[in-house]
């Protein structure tokens, strides 16, 4: 057959050229390429480039280190298996009898390895059938539905977060806050009416003040005290009524802002708790605490403050020009041009200003998550002595916020001086039109006078209405940043028709189980049937899937594939909390708040009594170590557990635990992290714990899991075996192979510990 070089379809074209001369004469006329991978690890693990290729027919390949492409037909029996372990994925060719290649790479590339794994059991298929290969469509957003860039499965549409410049109409968004207060807020702006009303009164009585009083005065007339009388009366009642209705409606916004900023703050902290782990493990904690802290406080300080002056501004440029038009049309429009240049500069500077804010937030929170990195590791940073670096961090980060600050103050320092010179410029312009007209008679020196005493307050309001679109710009950033995270719908949802376990038994059925953090396949097919009251131990080497099978027991994360059933009912058929009120929790780090022992006992179970709390720390054998404390049961424990020892941290959760009497218990390296004498008293906790409950114990060390009814030993993923120890040990596999290595270890650091003991000792003397 001839063999030519054709134009190769998409998935080729984005290899590099050289993979296309030299695959050139490889290709017959009408094969073509469906699917490619670049490999950059060897058998070694060392980085060393490679190729796979799928055709419509042939699954070519050239490892790394080879000059030749290797070729397979597909043919029956051939079958391609993935899977990535410790961040390395594999690619392995079988056929009925052995294994063919193997290719190995990092798993930046493992969402092209797992396409090409997909089309060549589609196109295997297809030439074992005859039926032709259905077109491939490509992938799509389960969210919005939108198409996927190649090789990746994050949306850029519904992760765009960080990227979409925040828009002042987010602002609207807050009436979901405010409209509980809808009366409040009618109140308050119709005093805001009636204030701004009240204090357009003194300007206008100065007209007759002048024109009646002063000036026929100066000419020669006698002063009318009954009006001159009537006039400052009318002045201060004005300035009276100006300020009452004032304080009212201050008063009344400020408390109606304090409650939507509290709404505000309580809404989004509950939707945080509410969202699966998954969200928090792309999030740095001082991020988060600005938004529910910095970025609320902002929004109330807009709402209570800014907003409120704002639609004063309004209203009383608005009042103002009818007043003033009513009085002299030709000098109201001298007055107000300066209105559209003034509209114009907001316009040119409200978008630099917006994203700018929206960077500042961002910047701030780099200058947060630094302490809130530092501060809680306080331990760490000085045990190393890294408190030099640690100021360095800060230090740059507060640069970084330095810099971005002073870019948007160089926007904002020009824009303010121009409005106000704008607005003098107006009020020269008016004073002269002014002049003019009482020069040529067209009005009264108390006009003039009204219209400046107007004109001042109606261009003082001008400036400070330009001045809003700052702090418009920062709170419409941080709305943005707090709807970003009411916006963001949770991985764990609630069923739309839940189902309700009155009483749990405890049977646990894992069936076809599978997930997948991001490209990277955890778990995959497994099936275990976990009976009420048994304990299994989960045994494996680390990044193995034992932690990610219990997380998604305790539905911390949901299944890709397969389901969960607790007592024949799928757990995502489950409401979460009422489903978690059944499980209980021991970690490997417990986890303690900041509280009295006490406290921490109950916090599974707030109502407890006095007496509930002492039976559970008797159980957990933690009641003595208690009573030796100063204040006891009442004594507090510092942010984390400070001051109390590891064990003893880990006792009260195994209290805590036992005091809300689960039916499944989750162990997590319950043991792990402590010396051999603490971790016999944290044994007789456990074995309290577990009894009469159906338990799931991850251990490394596998001498702790004994008592287990039956072992899981995980591998890649996978349940590759399933017994007692006995029968495991008999087996000579993967159970027997880890505890023989983990034997070694501990005999090896005996001796080691022994050696080291007999060099301490002093050398014996002679016996006489």
């Amino acid at each position: 057959m001839t063999r030519t070089r054709h134009s190769l379809p998409s998935p080729f074209a984005n290899a590099p050229d050289v993979w296309q001369a030299e695959l050139a004469p490889l290709l017959a006329r009408d094969e073509q390429v469906v699917a490619t991978l670049e490999t950059d690890l060897d058998v070694h693990l060392a980085f060393s480039p490679g190729q796979v290729v799928l055709t419509d027919r042939r699954l070519l390949a050239r490892s790394p280190g080879d000059e030749d492409w290797a070729v397979w037909p597909l043919r029956p029996g051939l079958s391609l298996q993935h899977h990535d372990h410790a961040g390395v994925g594999t690619l392995e060719l079988h056929d009925a009898i052995s294994r063919l290649a193997c290719w190995r790479f990092t798993l930046a590339h493992n969402v092209a390895a797992l396409r090409l794994h997909d089309r060549f059991a589609e196109h295997l298929a297809a030439r074992l059938t005859g039926q032709p290969v259905e077109p491939l469509d490509e992938a799509a957003c389960p969210t919005c539905k939108a198409p996927l860039p190649p090789d990746q499965e994050e949306c850029p549409i519904c992760s765009r977060e960080l990227h979409e410049a925040p828009s002042t109409w987010t602002l609207f968004r807050l009436w979901r806050f405010a409209r509980p207060y809808r009366n409040q807020l009618l109140a308050g702006f119709l005093l805001t009416l009636a204030s701004t009303g009240a204090t357009l009164v003194p300007p206008y009585l100065t007209m007759p003040l002048m024109d009646k009083v002063l000036i026929p005065y100066q000419e020669g007339h006698p002063i009318d005290t009954g009006v001159v009388a009537l006039l400052l009366l009318g002045l201060l009642a004005s300035a009276l009524l100006a300020w009452s209705l004032g304080w009212a409606r201050t008063y009344i916004l400020a408390l109606v802002s304090e409650r939507i900023g509290a709404d505000l703050r309580t809404t989004t902290y509950e939707h945080l708790l509410q969202l699966s782990l998954e969200y928090f493990g792309g999030k740095r904690t001082g991020d988060l605490m600005t938004r529910i802290g910095s970025e609320t406080d902002r929004i109330c300080v807009f709402l209570s403050l800014h907003l409120l002056d704002f639609f004063t501004d309004v209203l009383m440029i608005g009042m103002t020009a009818l007043i003033l038009f009513s009085i002299n049309p030709a000098l109201a429009l001298v007055t107000l041009l300066p209105l559209p240049f003034i509209a114009w500069m907001i316009h040119l500077v409200r978008d630099r200003l917006r994203t700018g804010f929206e960077k500042i937030d961002r910047v701030w929170s780099e200058v947060t998550n630094v302490l809130a990195d530092t501060i809680p590791g306080i331990r760490v940073v000085k045990a190393f002595a890294q408190e030099k670096r640690e100021a360095q961090r800060f230090r740059e980060a507060n640069r970084h916020n330095l810099a971005v600050n002073d870019r948007i103050n160089k926007t904002w320092s020009l824009f303010s001086p121009s409005v106000t010179l704008l607005t003098e410029i107006g009020l020269l312009v008016v004073w002269a039109f002014g002049i003019w007209q009482v020069a040529h008679d067209q009005i009264t020196v108390g006009v003039l006078t009204a219209f400046l005493a107007y004109i001042s307050r109606f261009y003082s309001r001008l400036d400070s209405m330009s001045r809003i679109v700052s702090v418009t710009q920062k709170a419409a950033a941080g709305a943005k940043r707090i709807f970003d995270i009411l916006d963001h719908v949770s991985s764990v949802p609630e069923p739309t028709k839940p189902q309700h376990l009155d009483k749990v038994q405890g049977r646990i059925e894992i069936r076809d189980a599978a997930f997948r953090y991001g490209n990277r396949g955890v778990i995959r097919g497994v099936n275990l049937a976990i009976q009420p009251g048994e304990m299994i131990g989960l045994v494996g080497h680390s990044g193995s899937g034992k932690s990610t099978l219990v997380n998604l027991i305790c539905r911390f994360y949901d299944v890709t594939e397969g389901a969960i059933h607790v007592d024949g009912i799928d757990i995502r058929s489950l409401p979460v909390a009422d489903y978690r009120r059944h499980i209980g929790l021991v970690l490997q780090e417990p986890f303690l708040f900041f509280g009295t022992i006490a406290e921490n006992i109950a916090y599974g179970k707030p109502d407890a009594s006095r007496a509930e709390i002492v039976a559970a720390a008797r159980a957990a054998h933690a009641h003595e170590f208690i009573l030796r404390l100063p204040q006891g049961y009442d004594s507090l424990v510092g942010e984390r557990g400070q001051g109390l020892s590891g064990g003893e941290r880990q006792r009260i959760s195994i209290a805590r635990a036992l005091l809300i009497d689960p039916r499944i218990l989750i162990l997590d390296e319950a043991t792990s992290s402590v010396d051999t004498e603490t971790e016999k008293e944290i044994q007789k906790a456990l074995d309290n714990l577990v009894r009469g409950r159906t338990t799931l114990a991850i251990a490394h060390r596998l001498s702790t899991l004994r008592r287990a009814d039956r072992l899981v030993v995980m591998d890649r993923g996978q349940i590759v075996e399933v017994g007692n120890h006995d029968d495991l040990m008999a087996r000579e596999g993967h159970y027997y192979r880890l505890y023989q290595a983990q034997a070694r270890n501990v005999d090896t650091d005996l001796d080691e510990q022994l050696a080291a003991s007999a060099e301490a000792k002093p050398p014996l003397k002679n016996a006489p």
